[in-house]
């Protein structure tokens, strides 16, 4: 396997900037352990150190199953994994994480980089996709996104209702009609935002930086594949739709009578 290039900027430098972005998520980093599978040792290396210089407790497995192995033992706040590995890959080892009903969110790394690639690896499971080359902080920045999923504070209620979807933030549960709908960290997250803005037109670049935590990239259609797996999730088996789009604006979560 060769990983002749991670990330865009690997100098000191670029870890140091990134630590200065992090200090205002300093306490949320302390309690965040991070499980990293990943058979390059330079690639290891990078991760781990510049990660444990942000706080966050790093184990490090080699292949898929010492991966699945630590995965079932420890409770991890974040799952990141590369897809080429030794004993089984990570689109596999993802589908075992899930197949063992854990809900830990899982950050995919890999040099394949097309949008067929990003499906299939959100298919198995995982919430978000990073594809190599990056820079160190954007890595940061979807670690924090991630991170938010159990973190973020309820405001008066433990369950949203839009029509007859209910979202339970205490169960991190989904129903609609009584029928339960299984979601991704990321799905989840997404949907919490639309049915706290209900009845707004929500732009794609809001998003990238509600949910994502970057800037919005117009050459990238990742927003779109997200929304519209949610959308499959949550409408496709019912007469009533609640996700529609606004070509030109984004997205609105709404009862159309």
């Amino acid at each position: 396997m060769h990983h002749s290039e991670v990330f865009i900027e690997t100098k000191p430098h670029a870890i140091a900037d990134a630590m200065r972005c992090q200090l205002n998520c300093h306490s949320t980093l302390l309690l965040m352990r991070i499980l990293l599978v990943e058979d390059e040792v330079k690639t290891v290396q990078i991760i781990q150190q510049g990660l444990e210089e942000q706080h966050y407790q790093v184990d490090v497995a080699y292949d898929g199953p010492m991966g699945l192995q630590l995965a079932m033992r420890h409770p991890y706040q974040l799952i990141i994994t590369d897809i080429i590995l030794p004993g089984f890959n990570g689109l596999e080892l993802c589908k075992k994480i899930r197949e063992a009903k854990l809900a830990t969110p899982v950050l995919m790394l890999t040099a394949l980089g097309t949008t067929d690639d990003k499906i299939i690896g959100l298919d198995a499971g995982a919430d978000d996709y990073l594809a190599k080359p990056f820079e160190f902080r954007e890595l940061l920045a979807r670690i924090r996104a991630l991170s938010r999923r159990g973190t973020t504070p309820l405001v008066t209620s433990n369950v949203l209702r839009i029509a007859d979807l209910e979202m339970d933030l205490s169960m991190k549960s989904v129903t609609r009609q009584g029928k339960t709908i299984p979601l991704t960290a990321k799905e989840f997250a997404l949907l919490e935002y639309f049915i706290r803005h209900q009845g707004r037109v929500i732009s794609k670049v809001e998003l990238a930086e509600k949910i994502w935590d970057i800037t919005f990239d117009t050459g990238t259609n990742v927003i779109e594949v997200y929304v519209n797996f949610l959308r499959k999730k949550i409408d496709k088996d019912f007469s009533t739709k609640l996700l529609h789009t606004h070509i030109g604006m984004g997205y609105v979560l709404k009862i159309v009578n």
